[in-house]
């Protein structure tokens, strides 16, 4: 250790005899204790090796003292980092939080290793872990005999002193998130990550996840409820208005289609995409938007009110992602069919078995249904 770390451990020590709030867990050694004295002999040291040994000496020489245990342990832990024994350096950042469970600068260093090992659970473990402490410690009610303005000011140099901890450990668990592969565990990501950074900066996105995540685990209910949820905070998010929209036109509850019309009516009024200035991201949301409340209209018997919402989708998708024009080509092949058009169907769904996908195959067997229909005669 530095003699400026320690000194910095001697400033935390005074700091603990102001008032107690607004202050998150740290480690600190008392100044002038046996403690400290070890800890600047051990500064001392060049030889890293030799430092190692005497950090294990001072962990079990002052096994009595929580603070002195976590922070050995914790140098410890960071003597493995460095020198790429990550396994070691996991194990003894968790002693040290063993004897300090809720240290910010500890739950930073593990979520930093388990980052380097891509343990995507544990960064998420660590992660949560520090930003509820964190959020934990600026909630804590003003003291009595602790004036409003103190309390504010001191509040205000917590979350300050704090944040880049803070949004170093929210970062590190949105990116597990959207790196994890398997469903399940995204989501039991998401479950932890919500409650431990509230009012994120990525909110949006985690909501978006969580969404695609549930409708992949075919979870409706809970997709639906977290989707309202998130609209409720912000209204015209057009990536979450779009997913519930898309939810919604394939739900069985009786107010299913309204909601998936009046959801996506709401997209198409916010991208305007037919705007001159348009840019692929709003073109690409109002094309989903006018395919779903098509799709929508189809579903109400609506055909030819259908039609040229599909219409208007597939030309504003065409170029920008073959999964979602393919989609729009064969809903609109479909609504061509039904309303006997088998000329017009078998054009858009002769464009649609061209596009590899998820919709080659279906569109291939609507197509050969639509060659064999008769035109019915007027």
């Amino acid at each position: 250790m530095t003699r400026a770390a320690v000194a910095c451990l001697l400033l935390s020590a005074w700091l603990l005899t102001a008032p107690a709030f607004a202050q998150l867990e740290k480690i600190t050694i008392p100044a002038g204790s046996p403690e400290d004295k070890a800890l600047q002999q051990i500064s001392d040291e060049p030889d890293a090796q030799k430092k190692l040994a005497l950090y294990e000496d001072f962990v079990r020489n002052f096994s009595s003292n929580a603070m002195a245990v976590a922070y050995g342990d914790w140098q410890i832990a960071q003597y493995y980092q460095t020198s790429g024994e990550l396994e070691k350096a996991l194990s003894y950042g968790d002693k040290a939080l063993i004897a300090k469970a809720d240290d910010l600068d500890v739950l930073v260093s593990q979520t930093n290793v388990a980052e380097q090992m891509k343990n995507d659970a544990k960064v998420v473990e660590y992660a949560s872990r520090g930003g509820k402490a964190y959020n934990t410690a600026l909630q804590r009610p003003r003291p009595e005999g602790v004036s409003d303005l103190e309390y504010a000011s001191r509040l205000a140099e917590a979350k300050e002193s704090n944040k880049s901890s803070y949004e170093f450990l929210e970062t590190a668990a949105f990116n597990a998130i959207a790196d994890e592969k398997d469903d399940k565990k995204r989501m039991t990501y998401i479950e932890r990550f919500t409650p431990a950074f509230p009012a994120s900066r990525f909110d949006e996105q985690v909501a978006q996840y969580a969404m695609f995540t549930l409708g992949q685990l075919n979870d409706s209910a809970r997709l639906l409820a977290y989707g309202e949820k998130a609209l409720a905070a912000n209204p015209n998010s057009m990536p979450t208005l779009l997913l519930l929209a898309n939810a919604y036109v394939e739900g069985t509850r009786p107010d299913s289609l309204v909601k998936a019309v009046t959801y996506s009516q709401k997209v198409i009024e916010l991208a305007k995409a037919d705007a001159p200035d348009a840019d692929k991201s709003r073109r690409l949301s109002g094309g989903v938007a006018h395919s779903t409340l098509g799709y929508a209209y189809a579903k109400q018997d609506k055909t030819a009110a259908a039609i040229p919402e599909l219409q208007s989708a597939a030309s504003l998708l065409k170029g920008q992602d073959d999964i979602a024009y393919a989609t729009a080509l064969y809903r609109l092949g479909w609504a061509f069919g039904k309303t006997n058009k088998i000329a017009e169907a078998r054009a858009v769904l002769e464009e649609a078995v061209k596009i590899p996908g998820p919709l080659q195959a279906p569109s291939r067997d609507l197509l050969d249904k639509v060659n064999t229909a008769r035109p019915k005669r007027k």
